[in-house]
């Protein structure tokens, strides 16, 4: 049979965008089909406006450490529409990349909702297109809880078109964007307090990296309150809202932004329509490549639910594109060494397993922690630390966790990440030497084991 195209694309976030563009540079014939916005949440509500807006966080720190250096400010003013309109610039901006790498590449570009008709077929716009494989990658949507006043509160979609920054805000949730959100509401001003259900925010990461960051925040001033839940929010007549939670207390507040997890986006794709398998969390159920219960189905990103990354989905985008145009250069996505970061304030940057998971697996274990006030922060008042942390296989040597909270964590644990990818035993980090002065250099010069 002759189809349309040779791939169908579902979604032109980056996973859908990096497999389109690198199929058709292997000669397939590509088609994308995007409803919403090009480059897809970490473009447009995602890991892009949210760094942009973490950076306007960070300037209020910047001011008040000035002095320490001689320098004499006026009273700072910060504007909150400023910030959000030269947001959205660069945001359109990138838009038109993301457009422009798409038909520069020979791909077609259909805007418009598209939803399966059958396995082979597609139809957008009232129009059908039938494609050889079809490929679903249209990411995550934020969910808040079904509770009496959800209607009243917003998720990180919303948050970056909020029209005025508010006064006093809720953020609630223990995980990265939660954590994320709460530092900037309160670097920009706000009143900002951070609820969570459980002990401890950021389950899953490192328990020292836990601890630190929330003593750091503490100092900070950002309410944090643990064991707690909201039962229900309720608007007042001047426009505010009353939380109500499950232990009896009231807050007042002007915002409720919920950070409590995300779906996947499958609404109205017409998956009923296929063989498309979900597993009991709503995921997409695909093979090691990709491939659904269905065999002309492919699915990547945060809709079959493993690592939800931006650089994830790309290397599955481009894994796809691979097996199935240039099967001589496909090579299997590594799961295994993934850095990551989270732009708390301080960061928060990390590769490798935390300590929990390695004596979990069955290593003894030796790690390594340094904890130490930055170098720029001698002259100021700010009493803030940072934390560094080797997780080190005490037999073998090797290397296989490396954890820091501090400023520009992100930056010094990707180059890191490269060391512990290629095996790198605690040996190879002490005979490294170190740029000085630097923090990075702190994790060339741990010798003594904390605990082992």
């Amino acid at each position: 049979m002759a189809y349309d195209f040779d791939l169908y694309v579902i979604g032109a976030g980056s996973g859908g965008v990096r497999s389109a563009r690198f199929a058709a540079g292997f000669g397939a014939k590509v088609a994308v089909a995007e409803s919403r916005y090009l480059g897809g949440t970490c473009v447009n509500v995602g890991c892009v406006p949210k760094k942009l807006l973490v950076y306007g966080a960070h300037f209020a720190e910047d001011f008040e450490q000035s002095a320490g250096f001689g320098w004499s400010l006026g009273e700072a003013d910060f504007d909150w529409a400023t910030l959000i309109a030269n947001k959205d610039r660069e945001i359109n901006r990138l838009n038109g990349i993301y457009r422009n790498l798409l038909l520069n590449s020979g791909v077609t570009l259909h805007e418009g909702h598209a939803r399966l008709i059958d396995p082979h077929q597609v139809e957008v716009n009232g129009q059908r297109y039938t494609a050889r494989h079809i490929l679903i990658a249209t990411g995550g949507w934020p969910q808040i809880p079904d509770i009496p006043g959800r209607e009243h509160a917003i998720s990180s979609n919303e948050a970056f078109f909020l029209k005025e920054l508010p006064k006093r805000i809720l953020v609630v949730g223990g995980g990265y964007i939660a954590v994320e959100f709460a530092g900037i509401f309160h670097g920009l001003g706000a009143d900002t307090k951070l609820l969570y259900r459980g002990e401890l925010f950021l389950r899953g990461f490192d328990g020292a990296v836990r601890k630190h960051l929330q003593e750091e925040l503490t100092k900070r001033g950002l309410d944090l309150q643990f064991n707690a839940d909201i039962e229900r929010i309720e608007k007042q007549a001047d426009g505010s809202l009353k939380v109500t939670l499950k232990d009896g207390r009231e807050l007042a507040t002007d915002c409720v932004f919920y950070a409590t997890g995300r779906r996947p986006m499958l609404d109205n794709l017409g998956l009923e329509n296929t063989g498309v398998k979900l597993d009991k969390h709503g995921f997409i159920e695909v093979d090691e490549q990709y491939q659904s219960a269905e065999p002309s189905i492919l699915a990547i990103g945060d809709v079959i639910g493993r690592v939800q990354l931006t650089p994830v989905a790309l290397a599955e985008g481009m894994a796809v594109a691979r097996r199935l145009f240039k099967p001589e250069q496909y090579r299997p996505v590594d799961y295994n060494m993934i850095p990551t970061a989270v732009f708390s304030l301080p960061n928060i940057g990390t590769v490798g397993l935390t300590e929990e998971q390695a004596r979990e697996a069955g290593h003894k274990v030796q790690i390594f922690e340094s904890r130490f006030r930055p170098m720029k922060l001698t002259l100021t008042e700010c009493q803030e630390r940072t934390l560094m942390k080797l997780v080190v296989d005490a037999e073998t040597d090797k290397v296989l966790g490396c954890h820091m909270v501090g400023p520009d964590a992100g930056e010094i644990v990707q180059g890191l990440a490269i060391a512990l990818k290629a095996g790198a035993t605690k040996r190879d980090f002490d005979e490294t030497i170190g740029v000085h002065p630097t923090a990075a250099e702190e994790f060339v010069t741990m010798r003594t084991p904390v605990a082992g």
